[in-house]
């Protein structure tokens, strides 16, 4: 129904007023009595075999949702309806932010890719810490993908990841420290070994400290070499990390199947959807390998089907998440990579 019907009509919207519309109305919708088992029945496919123990935390399904579509957990109860095994919200910020002028999201269809510099657009960590204590299903586990506010320097970074932890720790089960955003000016730079490190060790350091730590995982570009690479599995280590996400969005715009003037014409930004397949899979093999199998990766990037949620655990992930794709294809999907994974 969704891409028969539902997607062509939001495809006509422009991607960020889509995007508000589905959220609304999925939200009004879940309010209705009988719609929460009705999208239960629809999209959530359970079984035992999909159950997995990662970072000391029991996910029902190894297939979750990357953070950057529910920026302000605001959809939690209803995403876990629709079959989800765990939702990442944020980039969560320590004080409310616009993030970047409009327009600011945009489709390549015949990528079947997206376009984003939306900038940490978001609520702030309190509007997030309370709208997750207020959620129905506190069964679903919640990562919180946490960053730096716009206007704070690189040098007081570690702050606003701290402050982060502090106001989420009690609502969230794991954490994601996000360096690694290209729509943040100055951001990737913290993802060069010092100032990686002493952010890391202040931001462990905190949560260490608080009753019942969370594991503390970062995500990484997909632009990094390999000898960065093996830089962050160094900071990992010496940091005491439960994991990485592998990866984020790419500042890459090779290989298009669109334009090149009129991809040219949109701008800056992060790139996501099947053009990061491959790329997003490599890294996940690489850091795979390097490291025995010894250190948990979430593998994220261009998944559209079945195929590639298991292309990327072949390669050593041990959960999956969706973004691109779930716009795409809808959230049917969930279930048919479960379903495929049974």
């Amino acid at each position: 129904m969704y891409k028969a019907l539902l997607k062509p009509l939001l495809f006509q919207l422009d991607a960020e007023r889509a995007h508000h519309v589905v959220f609304n109305n999925l939200k009004s919708a879940y309010r209705l009595p009988g719609t929460a088992a009705l999208l239960r029945g629809l999209y959530d496919f359970q079984h035992p075999k999909l159950e997995r123990e990662v970072f000391g935390l029991k996910f029902r399904n190894p297939v979750g949702l990357a953070a950057g579509l529910d920026k302000n957990a605001v959809l939690t109860d209803e995403l876990g309806a629709l079959g989800f095994g765990f939702v990442e919200i944020g980039t969560v910020t320590p004080r409310p932010q616009p993030g970047n002028p409009a327009p600011r999201l945009f489709r390549l269809p015949q990528d079947e890719a997206l376009v984003n510099r939306m900038g940490f657009n978001n609520d702030g960590a309190t509007a997030a810490a309370q709208r997750l204590r207020q959620r129905r299903n506190q069964q679903l586990i919640i990562g919180g993908n946490i960053g730096k506010n716009k206007d704070t320097p690189n040098e007081q970074a570690a702050q606003d990841y701290v402050a982060c932890v502090e106001a989420l720790h009690e609502v969230v089960d794991y954490f994601v420290v996000n360096v690694s955003s290209p729509n943040t000016p100055g951001l990737r730079q913290l993802q060069e070994r010092e100032p990686l490190i002493q952010l890391l060790q202040q931001v462990q350091e905190r949560n260490q400290s608080l009753p019942q730590p969370r594991p503390l995982l970062l995500k990484i570009a997909p632009d990094l070499t390999d000898s960065q690479l093996d830089d962050i599995l160094l900071i990992a280590r010496e940091t005491n990390l439960s994991g990485l996400v592998a990866t984020n969005t790419t500042i890459s715009r090779a290989d298009l199947r669109t334009a090149t003037d009129h991809v040219t014409s949109l701008g800056a930004g992060g790139l996501s959807g099947r053009p990061l397949r491959e790329r997003a899979t490599e890294v996940i093999r690489f850091l795979h390998r390097r490291t025995n199998g010894g250190l948990p990766i979430i593998g994220a990037g261009g998944i559209h089907s079945p195929q590639d949620a298991q292309e990327k655990l072949a390669a050593g992930a041990s959960l999956v998440q969706l973004y691109t794709g779930f716009v795409y294809e809808g959230p049917a999907l969930v279930g048919r990579i479960n379903r495929a994974l049974v």
